[in-house]
């Protein structure tokens, strides 16, 4: 960089806890930045607000935490701008020294079985969007299936479940907007299945989630006792992870008691592979099972026995997938920007995590973080580490950049009000708060989200 009096100019293009995190690790750097987080959405915290069950407010709480990284003067928010197209790479360049992606993963990872694009067969990605208030998804869901499916035996496997299985009533005080609320109160599910293909030992659950699902007053869950299995490499898990060990006892605890009287029953099976999703007329009427058995080393083989299961929705909760993003090498198998170390690779060939090597084909300036760095696994915190990794290259770069030809904070402003980008900004996103924090007060909820675009850029205006 030619001039070492001014800051170091840096963009994190998406504003969830990934690239909160890594403006958090230049700011701890010893070096003199000036960040502008940019964001599709006119509010910031990605996940945390369109991807986290409205019924779980303890992980919400690390907004708190976020909030105080995006209150340093050093760093700036810049929402409801759409990279691609209210601004493209090519602009970034002109005002920023370097680039840092982090936009996650908010799509499905396909599930290629028979019937999956039936009606009544839904991705888990789409139905958080709904039921979390993100406005670019449809404002109804139907809710008509009196017995649903879900697919997966994860965090989001379980929050789908929850959600489908209690009653709008008892998600009414958590911050929920109306149109949400008048869906769940109409929804008919009243038994929801969950299928693992492998045994309680392999379920990515964490002992929290699980055990959380036993405290509504509607939701029986019930563990068929056939269901726990173990083999050496299943205990081989248990031994090494006291998670691992606490998801199984929670899941043997339920396995043995007697079922209970509760409206709504919540079915928890294991070793059973999805095979089909059976249809009728072009609906669902059905999913297919083949029967799993564990072979010595915690992975499973099929028996030849299969079962079909009553259902008329079927919801895959399989993992999440990034998007490609414009003007970026993209591995669309693995769902991430090619990169060694957080440094994007400029050759599509070779994968996230790539092997040594490769120096001379990192794109100039220009990293990843997060999800779109390695994949959508790992919870929250894992974040955390990626971005001091990442912010570590790009400090290490950082004398060799080209640099900004325009740097100034204003030119980047300047830019967006001449393209007329409605813009939100970090002192919009408290105004916005407090509009929803207003909405929720008379009825004596913490909050109550603003699901329009149009309407979240106005209560973010002065």
């Amino acid at each position: 960089m030619t001039d070492q009096t001014r800051p170091l100019r840096v963009a994190i293009v998406g504003a969830g806890p990934a690239g909160i995190y890594a403006a958090d690790a230049l700011m701890k750097s010893d070096t003199d930045v000036s960040i502008d987080l940019f964001e599709r959405m006119p509010a910031p915290f990605g996940l945390i607000r369109y991807g986290v069950a409205p019924d779980h407010p303890r992980i919400k709480g690390i907004i708190t935490a976020l909030h105080k990284v995006l209150d340093k003067p050093q760093v700036r928010l810049l929402g409801n701008i759409d990279y691609g197209t209210d601004i493209t790479l090519e602009d970034l360049r002109r005002f920023y020294d370097a680039v840092i992606f982090s936009t996650g993963a908010n799509a499905d990872r396909a599930l290629n079985i028979p019937g999956i694009d039936l009606d009544g067969s839904y991705g888990a990605a789409d139905f958080v969007s709904w039921y979390d208030g993100h406005p670019d998804v449809p404002r109804t869901w139907p809710l008509d299936a009196e017995k649903v499916a879900v697919l997966g035996v994860g965090n989001v496997a379980l929050d789908v479940a929850r959600v489908l299985a209690k009653t709008g009533d008892e998600l009414l005080p958590t911050e929920i907007p109306a149109n949400v609320y008048e869906g769940l109160k109409a929804n008919k599910a009243v038994e929801v299945h969950v299928f693992g293909r492998r045994g309680p030992a392999q379920a990515k659950f964490t002992p929290l989630e699980l055990r959380e699902l036993d405290h509504s007053p509607n939701i029986e869950v019930i563990v068929a006792p056939e269901d726990i299995d173990y083999d050496e490499g299943s205990e081989a898990a248990r031994r090494g992870s006291k998670q691992v060990d606490m998801v199984a006892n929670t899941l043997q605890d339920w396995a043995i008691r007697d079922v209970g009287d509760r409206p709504h029953k919540l079915f928890l099976h294991f070793f059973e592979s999805p095979t089909e999703i059976l249809g009728d007329n072009g609906k669902v009427v059905g999913l297919r099972t083949e029967r799993t058995e564990l072979d010595g080393t915690g992975n499973v083989r099929g028996t030849g026995k299969y079962n079909e299961w009553d259902v008329q929705a079927v919801y895959r909760a399989v993992g999440y997938l990034s998007q490609n993003i414009t003007s970026l090498p993209f591995d669309e198998q693995a769902g991430t920007i090619p990169n060694e170390a957080g440094r994007v690779l400029a050759d599509t060939g070779h994968s996230a995590g790539s092997t040594p090597g490769h120096e001379g084909k990192h794109v100039p300036a220009t990293y990843v973080t997060g999800w779109i760095k390695r994949g959508p696994v790992g919870l929250i915190g894992h974040t955390k580490g990626d971005a001091n990794e990442t912010v570590a290259c790009l400090l290490e770069d950082a004398p060799n950049f080209d640099g900004a030809t325009d740097p100034s904070e204003q030119a980047v402003i300047d830019f967006l009000e001449d393209k007329q980008v409605p813009f939100t900004t970090w002192d919009g996103w408290y105004r916005l708060d407090a509009h929803e924090r207003s909405l929720g007060e008379p009825e004596g909820r913490e909050r109550v989200k603003v699901v329009e675009r149009e309407d979240m850029v106005a209560a973010s205006q002065e």
